[in-house]
């Protein structure tokens, strides 16, 4: 019953960071202030170059899938993560309280400072000498990194096309506003249910590829325009570790949430 009852709370209080987080607006400074700006450098921005950063994520999402894999593996301490998660989630298992709960959560939230610092270093200095296109490759690294590293925490690997479908749904969810935000949060709740339910799932993962690029690149499209300008770049550089912080921020509720859940299905003669 106390098991019961702590999971219950738990996941009542993440639910309700979530909404926060679904339910965020730009403030009316933003967009009185900052939007009109945008906008102005956008309408700026040739068509060409355009289809060059959609084509650019495109192409980086497929080399850090197929080529990049390895690499990363080496760079996520893979087994440290693991071994953490085991002993945390044995003790979770034995004892139920907020302090192991909490426990488990400190990975995940550790994995994300990290790779902000990264991304931070890696988005200032090419912005410094004057380059943005190169970088994506590098900067979607630090982006599969973070989310992967946050799926290790929880119990969750990521090797299968469906975790990398929900990782790309991922991204999607924490880079639209309002409405959109919600509609693609619904996609990696329906997800994220039927691979822990282990329910048949058609997926094409090239096109949620595609997808997932056409919408960065439109989001990110101004930032990486002005990273491309020397100087003027470190400006487009400080944005990367804020979508680091952004994305981690949703992947680790996501994550969590699917933990809860699975445990509260395996707990017997529970009711809610």
């Amino acid at each position: 019953m106390k098991k019961d009852l702590i999971l219950s709370k738990q996941l009542t209080m993440l639910e309700k960071h979530e909404q926060k987080f679904l339910n965020q607006t730009d403030s009316p400074f933003m967009k009185s202030n900052f939007s009109p700006m945008v906008n102005k450098i956008q309408d700026k921005i040739p068509a060409k170059l355009k289809s060059t950063l959609d084509a650019a994520f495109y192409m980086g999402f497929h080399l850090v899938f197929e080529k990049g894999s390895s690499l990363i593996e080496k760079i996520v301490n893979k087994e440290k993560i693991e071994i953490e998660y085991d002993l945390n989630n044995y003790a979770i298992e034995k004892y139920m309280n907020r302090k192991h709960l909490t426990k488990l959560d400190k990975s995940s939230k550790h994995s994300k400072t990290i790779n902000e610092s990264i991304a931070a270093i890696e988005g200032g200095v090419l912005g410094l000498l004057g380059i943005g296109l190169p970088d994506i490759p590098l900067f979607l690294g630090v982006i599969v990194k973070t989310i992967n590293e946050i799926a290790l925490s929880y119990g969750f690997q990521y090797t299968t096309e469906e975790e990398k479908a929900y990782l790309l749904y991922l991204i999607c969810a924490a880079m639209t506003k309002e409405d959109l935000r919600k509609a693609y949060d619904q996609k990696v709740e329906s997800l994220g249910q039927d691979i822990d339910t282990h329910a048949h799932i058609s997926i094409d993962l090239d096109a949620v590829m595609k997808e997932t690029s056409d919408l960065l690149s439109n989001t990110l499209l101004t930032a990486k325009f002005i990273q491309g300008l020397p100087i003027v770049g470190v400006i487009g550089g400080v944005v990367n570790p804020l979508i680091i912080n952004k994305i981690g921020k949703y992947a680790r509720i996501k994550y969590k949430k699917r933990y809860l859940l699975g445990k509260i299905k395996t707990t017997p003669q529970t009711q809610y």
